[in-house]
């Protein structure tokens, strides 16, 4: 069953209308859709839709709505994933299968040895990743499109909101997950673990992820001292392409399955 995404002012009470000239083109000349055939729609903030194809055109498409229903693929815990930006294409095959495992959001940071640059163009990347993001959604048939966020450096995420002369970096989330190379002590699992059996699960959780040069010591030192909780993956050092997705596929099991 196919599945597009529609604002929600686009939906009514009994039809839903589809404007979008890429999702019509994609309807009509690749997936060669016609009236009365079914298809999924959701609205990206809550909830999805089966829906029959009543008319269709280049313009507009109109569709009956058969059943509403509350995302139901949608994990209940959001993460959003701190990425050190990396070099070439691996950026787009983090965002994919992120997005596949769940991901909420993802933040690309620039730190201390990452290698890229912003040469004014970033921009463009940003729009790019967001389309990545947004065709694996149709892939995985799920309820949100992940958003790229724009880029920020480390020390802005580190900088003091609260004017107590304390790091406020993770103000927003009940737990910050930062997979250290040099941690040897605690485990990913063993933190999951704590923070299930607590009285209140964890509902928003960052995870910080270092460039393909890992972090700086002053890097580690200032996210620990911001209330990241420094954990291992396991006895390897993942690239920075394998360690999201690993820290990600982690926490859904422990939290979702």
């Amino acid at each position: 069953m196919s599945r597009f995404f529609v604002e929600p002012e686009n939906i009514g009470t009994n039809l839903i209308i589809m404007n979008n000239p890429d999702d019509l083109h994609h309807m009509m000349k690749v997936l060669r859709l016609k009236e009365g055939d079914e298809v999924d729609i959701s609205d990206g903030v809550r909830w999805e839709y089966r829906a029959c194809i009543e008319s269709l055109n280049r313009e507009e498409a109109e569709l009956k709505i058969l059943d509403k229903q509350a995302f139901a693929s949608e994990p209940s815990v959001e993460v959003t994933l701190f990425q050190g930006i990396p070099k070439q294409g691996k950026m787009e095959t983090i965002i994919q299968k992120c997005v596949e495992l769940g991901v909420y959001e993802i933040v690309p940071v620039f730190m201390d040895r990452t290698v890229v640059v912003d040469r004014g163009n970033f921009g463009k990347k940003i729009q790019r990743w967001n389309r990545v993001s947004a065709e694996a959604v149709k892939q995985c048939r799920r309820g949100i499109v992940p958003q790229v966020a724009e880029p920020v450096k480390t020390e802005e995420l580190l900088r003091d909101r609260t004017g107590s002369g304390t790091p406020d970096l993770f103000g927003d989330f009940d737990l910050v997950l930062f997979p250290y190379e040099n941690e040897k002590g605690t485990t990913i699992k063993e933190v999951l673990r704590a923070a299930t059996a607590a009285d209140s699960r964890p509902k928003r959780i960052a995870v910080m992820i270092g460039p393909e040069g890992g972090f700086s010591d002053e890097e580690a030192n200032a996210i620990v001292a911001a209330g990241g909780k420094s954990v291992s993956l396991g006895k390897t050092i993942l690239r920075t392409e394998t360690a999201g997705m690993t820290a990600l596929a982690m926490i859904m099991y422990e939290l979702e399955m």
